[in-house]
């Protein structure tokens, strides 16, 4: 397996991952997450995304080429006051890795990768958010040493669909 750092112009090679992770939320949170969003649009919105100073992405790629997984964080630089600590938090946003690859390491190396990068940034923290229904993003963010410090809770006021 080969570690390497994804530009934001390669972005489109993450779009099956992409894709199948978007289902999953769509199947399990129907009412909050648009279904079958457009493939070019979605494109262009990762790359923008991916584009973002803050933003970084690694993707792992088996020796064949193929894509095995990939993840997305981003560092956020947020200062102290009197009710938190400051410093820089590396937020992850994404992590996926293809079906062929799961049970394998694929994901808890994308996520060592990702935290010393962010480490060696100056980041002090690592966080994720994760759906309640994903529990195989819960044993992999718990077998980081990441736990739940905090709980949102959220509802639609209008019809998010317009």
């Amino acid at each position: 397996m080969h570690l390497r750092p994804l530009p934001a112009h390669e972005a489109d090679v993450l779009l099956p991952l992409l894709q199948e992770l978007h289902a999953l939320h769509v199947s399990h949170q129907p009412g909050r997450y648009p279904a079958n969003p457009c493939p070019t649009a979605l494109a262009a919105w990762l790359s923008d995304w991916l584009a973002d100073d803050c933003v970084q992405a690694l993707v792992a790629k088996s020796p064949a080429g193929a894509i095995m997984g990939y993840v997305i964080w981003e560092l956020q630089a947020r200062g102290a006051s009197p009710l938190s600590h400051g410093g820089t938090k590396a937020m992850v946003h994404h992590v996926m890795v293809a079906a062929p690859f799961r049970r394998l390491g694929v994901g808890k190396a994308l996520l060592k990768a990702a935290r010393d990068q962010a480490h060696a940034q100056g980041a002090v923290r690592i966080g994720a958010a994760y759906a309640p229904f994903n529990t195989a993003s819960a044993a992999l963010m718990a077998s980081m040493g990441l736990a739940p410090v905090s709980i949102q809770a959220e509802c639609y006021l209008s019809n998010p669909a317009g």
